[in-house]
């Protein structure tokens, strides 16, 4: 294989889609993010993608060959190369032979996986879970994703969708899923569970004045995470229940998998220990007496946005 040829790595998330150039050793050569805009389609999603690569590769050495491109989306099924009812992505994502649709614009091989699986693929070969048998990935965006890697390999399940942990159930009275399920993790711990989650404080304490203060101006994460590290009460509530919501989830998972860990990446898990720390509390209560304080929460080692697209290529390599 030549040397100087690298892949293709593209990481799709509900907001953003991340992607880059990946040599033969793991090394991130060039990365981009862009606004996945899924309401405009995937047309205008990669028509966008490719228009930057192709300008990647006019300005590098002719020596350098891309030789394949690899792919994590929601719902992308590893086995088939389509996307099946993703969740988070809009008009022309729902039934897209994704597979198909890449090859109008590079004539190369091509491989999806959930971008959960993706993240889960590059942990494993590039970052914290490198030395690890039995552990699961799990990002937290728009949604909430999971990859989980049972005995050194990525479980697939029987028709390539298994763990979907942020589908299973935590509160069957709970928040109405756009799939019209109720009380799935993901409408708690995500960006949009986070998002639901003030709402509904919004509501209850209209008095409050820093919730005012969001309600007319919004927010960011970063002014969520400064507002719990200066004590706004209403705030560390917010993450407290965010965070149990987690670990009751992580405790359900943890029973049927019994994983050394779980590992968090992407935009939520930013939070760290503000959030994680409460999840590992609540774990840890509603989990099996012998399993109590066994089981680690860890953060990625990977830099942010960069998982995705180093599992992605990693699936032409070997099957995980």
């Amino acid at each position: 294989m030549n040397e100087n040829s690298y892949s293709l790595g593209i990481d799709i998330g509900g907001t953003n889609t991340v992607f880059g150039l990946v040599s033969n050793n793991g090394l991130v050569l060039k990365k981009k993010s862009i606004k996945t805009e899924s309401d405009k389609g995937p047309i205008h999603l990669f028509d966008n993608l490719f228009k930057q690569v192709e300008a990647w590769n006019s300005e590098s050495d002719e020596t350098y060959v891309l030789k394949n491109i690899g792919i994590g989306v929601p719902n992308g099924n590893f086995y088939t190369g389509m996307v099946i009812d993703p969740p988070n992505l809009g008009i022309g994502w729902n039934r897209l032979d994704l597979v198909s649709l890449i090859k109008k614009y590079q004539s190369l091989p091509v491989k999806i996986t959930n971008d959960a699986n993706a993240a889960a693929i590059g942990e494993k070969h590039y970052g914290a879970a490198k030395n690890m048998k039995d552990v699961v990935i799990i990002t937290l965006g728009t949604g909430l994703g999971s990859g989980i890697i049972v005995n050194d390999s990525l479980l697939y399940g029987y028709d390539g969708f298994a763990g979907e942990l942020g589908h299973i159930i935590v509160d069957p009275n709970g928040r109405m899923c756009g799939n019209g399920r109720r009380g799935p993790l993901e409408m708690y711990v995500s960006a949009k569970g986070v998002k639901y989650t003030i709402n509904e404080y919004i509501e209850k304490y209209p008095d409050n004045d820093f919730l005012n203060k969001i309600k007319n101006y919004g927010y960011s994460v970063k002014e969520l995470d400064a507002a719990y590290d200066d004590g706004v009460e209403i705030i560390k509530e917010i993450y407290e229940f965010t965070g149990k919501m987690l670990g009751i989830g992580l405790a359900q998972a943890a029973t049927i998998l019994s994983p050394e860990a779980f590992i968090f990446y992407g935009g939520l898990s930013n939070a760290k220990h503000r959030i994680l720390d409460y999840a590992k509390k609540y774990m840890d209560e509603n989990l099996l007496s012998f399993q109590k304080g066994k089981i680690k929460i860890l953060l990625s080692q990977l830099p942010d946005g960069e998982a995705g697209i180093l599992g992605s290529t990693c699936l032409h390599k070997v099957k995980l």
